[in-house]
């Protein structure tokens, strides 16, 4: 049991350590937590508005997240990822009931979440996941549409101009959100500064981490801006700094982070710059991806509510750098390149060879053609209304596996150190809007023992009320659950 304040090092200033900084906080009020963020800025990657999707991921609409073989429909995935944004969507209430956090600006809106497809195969498919989500009061609200009229009433864009003979097909979801993760991190980070036991230091880059024989860390930070570098002692630490995690889990030498590796993947949308066309368009309507491309390749037609303003966006479009961060270097990926992980990433690599020649494609094609992708979800699209802009990077997470050498992994990990002391965040989608499951992981990896405790279970409780509680065993529970969140968030699904 904890028995002396612990210095707590995060290392980055996003939606992760943010998540965890408020946690700890309240579960270990004496503890001196400190934040390292490298830029400037809070939230400034994978965070940030328009490094992020945004989606509120709550498997409404990703195709992705539903498995279809033999026209069997598997929704376990689905249903997990809803319950976790079920989840997020508590602390948030929580926090904006208390006052923690600023919301002069909504950082979650009102979004309505839909699927659409064409084909005889991809409409039969739409229809047997329909069939199987509406049987979870997490889902009992969803609506299935082959209408065209009713689909052109939720989504004109989509099909005005549309020509083809096709049968099409559309599921709604009207409690779906868009969410500004970028604000929510600098709110709770903001928060978590208020109290006299928690620092932010900005500009400041972590470059080494030792051992020491007491059971401690000493990391070698240096400040970007005079290039001193300091020692910070810490009891245990969080390393949550997206895409540039790998490189420093690798630093940390302990055993668990061996066999690790990453591939980046960059991303790029269309973003309209027609007012007219943005205002004509209030979803975020989710198609399937081609055959052999990515789950990350999920076509969408996205509208985005960003400081109050809003926006209209496609894609995404892969692209690819050797940067683990938007704002990293050529050198992340070469340089990430260990003994311990080469082959792991080698066999990866062989067994990806889709993955490879879809990237060639998304980079090597034309603005016509990736134009010609945006008229599939808006066939009156004028490309003079569109340009295209560069989101944040991904980095996939490849691990050593003894079967297959190395697996290239989907999602989100963990890994914690035997001992406990230092845990790390790898993977992206949907990373952000389930933040809060995932830091409740960490925390019961990180400390086992005080997380079983009474007054761990009750603190957290109180910021969460259904933890412990399965929301999808108890639907009674989880609708009222989401009728209480969506008051207090002041989202209104009965208007789209």
């Amino acid at each position: 049991m904890i028995k002396k304040p612990l210095n707590i090092v995060l290392i980055g200033a996003g939606i992760m350590s943010a998540t965890l900084g408020v946690f700890l906080r309240r579960l270990i009020p004496d503890a001196n937590i400190y934040i390292y963020e490298r830029l400037d800025k809070v939230a400034a990657e994978s965070s940030d508005a328009w490094n992020n999707a945004g989606t509120g991921h709550s498997a409404f609409c990703e195709l992705n997240y539903t498995e279809y073989e033999d026209g069997k429909v598997d929704i376990s995935k689905a249903l997990e990822i809803a319950n976790d944004f079920e989840i997020s969507k508590q602390l948030w209430a929580h926090l904006k009931e208390e006052g923690c956090i600023p919301y002069d600006i909504p950082f979650i809106n009102d979004v309505p979440h839909m699927s659409f497809v064409w084909g005889d195969e991809n409409v039969a498919f739409l229809k047997k996941r329909y069939e199987a989500m509406r049987t979870a009061p997490i889902f009992q609200d969803m609506q299935y549409s082959i209408d065209q009229e009713q689909i052109t009433d939720w989504v004109p864009l989509v099909m005005e101009g549309r020509i083809n003979d096709e049968p099409l097909a559309a599921t709604k979801m009207d409690i779906g959100t868009d969410v500004n993760f970028g604000a929510i991190a600098r709110g709770m980070i903001a928060y978590l500064e208020k109290s006299d036991n928690a620092e932010l230091h900005l500009g400041h880059e972590v470059n080494a981490f030792t051992k020491l024989s007491d059971g401690r860390w000493k990391l070698d930070i240096e400040d970007c801006r005079n290039e001193e570098v300091k020692e910070v002692f810490a009891d245990h630490v969080f390393i949550g700094a997206g895409g540039g995690t790998i490189p420093l889990l690798d630093k940390t030498g302990i055993e668990e982070s061996q066999g690790y590796g990453g591939f980046p993947v960059s991303g790029h949308f269309l973003r309209c710059t027609n007012q007219d066309v943005i205002q004509r368009h209030t979803a975020k309507v989710y198609g399937k991806a081609a055959v052999g491309s990515p789950p990350m390749s999920v076509p969408h037609l996205d509208t985005r509510i960003i400081d109050d303003q809003r926006s209209l966006v496609f894609g995404p479009y892969a692209g690819f750098t050797s940067k683990f961060l938007k704002k990293g270097s050529f050198l992340d990926l070469p340089l990430s390149i260990e003994k311990h992980n080469v082959w792991a990433m080698l066999a990866a690599g062989f067994r990806n060879t889709d993955l490879a020649r879809y990237l060639v494609k998304q980079i090597v094609q034309s603005p016509e053609e990736r134009f010609e992708q945006l008229l599939a979800y808006y066939p009156n699209a004028n490309m003079d209304d569109w340009e295209l802009t560069t989101a944040g990077q991904r980095v996939q997470i490849i691990k050593r596996d003894k079967d297959e050498g190395g697996v290239l992994k989907f999602g989100t990990e963990i890994v914690c150190a035997a001992d406990r002391t230092i845990a790390a965040l790898l993977g992206a989608s949907p990373g952000a809007s389930t933040s809060v499951s995932i830091m409740l992981d960490v925390i019961g990896q990180m400390f086992p023992e005080e997380i079983k405790t009474t007054e761990w279970q009750q603190t957290i409780q109180s910021m969460i009320p259904t933890y412990g509680t399965s929301l999808l065993e108890d639907g009674t529970l989880c609708l009222e659950t989401r009728k209480r969140t969506t008051e207090i968030l002041k989202l209104d699904p009965s208007s789209n």
